[in-house]
């Protein structure tokens, strides 16, 4: 075996009670590491909501407030894909009720007959009107209270803002048989062709709001839906064709189904010890053994130096043989999981590198490990990077130059030995520049 691994070897037997216990280590849930996307069957629900709504055209403003106001419903089903983004669809069912003005040709023939029924005048030759639009919208939702507050399981209150458009078809009063005559009008029909400058009554619909949800239970909720519509091509009675507005304001009920919640990457949790007198003690003792193993591998780096001098100088030394160089680390230093500090040993371990790096003229490289079978890869790459880090700058601190140190990171594992070994993959290791 090559003189020049003792030290990483040495330090590995350091590690060795950590890979012994970790048949004691258990795996918990870790929300720090994010939450991950719902299955097809979780977090739905499904909703019903009734409130009013106060329609914006173009002769509205000649109608009194209190007369436009009329009924709004829904019902949608929805799905959550994560604690953020979630979608909807469904159908709605708005009464619209304004102002409208009619044409020469409209007053001389239709407004004799049925202005006293769906359009009475109001004034200066303004009529009420009254229709329904039956609609069919799909919506995106974004949680207002995730994306700001992050995603807490027991939260009684989200708010979430929410885009969406669709198709409406305008529903209203079809006058039966002709000649008009009063008082015979039929129920709400879709009339796909009806009086005279209307054309078709399908419509393109865009909606955005605000919509609050208060759990009253695990399954069971609150709604209230703060919505602005606007819809293309609409027909106010026997008027003209243009956009219309609607606010809205909507109460309902949201009853959510499947499974709820959302899973979290799992991670192991290493135990903590509480030591008893004995333990402490025995403890002290194994530092003290360690200190004289560390004092005893400072000798072996000596000897190790003294012969690769010997070699250099083409001088073999006859008691410890040829000293053959290779690409083995000229130390490892060991980290603790999830931490980049220098602890306990491995500060003995790197103050004897520094003192053999202090008596030669390498250069080195140093590189940061961490194992790949916790964490994910933003954490671990922040951990290599911060491990190397901390050698360089405690090295320097000890007198080794700066410009001898050449820092890098690697994404694999250092030794391959698989999930038990894991606490020997988290490591840097420090070796001669060739």
């Amino acid at each position: 075996m090559k003189k020049i691994t003792l030290l990483a070897l040495f330090s590995a037997m350091f590690m060795a009670p950590a890979a012994v216990n970790a048949q004691e280590v258990t795996y918990v849930e870790d929300p720090a590491q994010g939450y991950l996307q719902s299955s097809f069957r979780s977090n739905w629900f499904i909703e019903g909501q009734g409130g009013v709504g106060v329609m914006f055209s173009k002769f509205d403003s000649e109608a009194k407030f209190k007369d436009r106001i009329g009924a709004k419903a829904n019902l949608n089903i929805g799905k959550w894909f994560s604690p953020a983004i979630g979608v909807r669809i469904g159908a709605d069912l708005t009464q619209e009720k304004g102002a409208t003005s009619f044409d020469q040709v409209a007053k001389r023939t239709v407004l004799p007959v049925i202005g006293a029924l769906d359009y009475p005048i109001i004034k200066n030759g303004y009529f009420a009107q009254k229709f329904w639009n039956l609609g069919f919208k799909a919506d995106v939702m974004f949680n207002l209270t995730n994306l700001i507050g992050g995603y807490r399981p027991g939260r009684c209150f989200d708010l979430s803002i929410y885009a969406g458009a669709g198709l409406n078809w305008a529903l209203e009063r079809e006058i039966k048989d002709q000649p008009f005559k009063r008082g015979q009008q039929g129920g709400w029909t879709y009339v796909r062709k009806g009086y005279k400058h209307i054309g078709d009554r399908r419509n393109f619909g865009m909606r955005a709001g605000f919509l609050g949800e208060i759990r009253f239970t695990k399954r069971l909720s609150g709604t209230f839906d703060l919505r602005w519509e606007t819809n293309q091509k609409f027909v106010d009675g026997v008027g003209v064709q243009g956009w219309f507005h609607n606010a809205g304001l909507l109460l309902g009920l949201r009853y959510n189904f499947g499974k709820l919640g959302y899973g979290v990457p799992v991670v192991p949790s290493c135990p903590k010890y509480k030591y008893t007198d004995a333990e402490g003690d025995a403890l002290v003792q194994s530092l003290e053994q360690a200190n004289r193993k560390i004092a005893d591998l400072e000798g072996q780096l000596r000897n190790c130096l003294k012969d690769l001098a010997d070699c250099r100088a083409k001088k073999p030394n006859p008691d410890n043989g040829p000293v053959v160089s290779g690409d083995a680390p000229l130390a490892t230093i060991y980290y603790q999981i999830g931490r980049s500090e220098i602890a306990g040993v491995q500060k003995d371990v790197l103050n004897a590198v520094a003192g053999v790096m202090k008596a030669e003229n390498n250069n080195y490289v140093l590189t940061g490990w961490a194992d790949n079978y916790t964490g994910n890869d933003k954490i671990n790459t922040k951990l290599r990077k911060d491990r190397v880090a901390g050698v360089k700058k405690a090295l320097v601190a000890k007198g080794v130059a700066d410009s001898r140190l050449d820092t890098q990171i690697n994404d694999g594992n250092l030794t391959n030995f698989g999930a038990k070994c894991a606490s020997l993959d988290r490591a840097v290791t420090i070796v001669r520049a060739k």
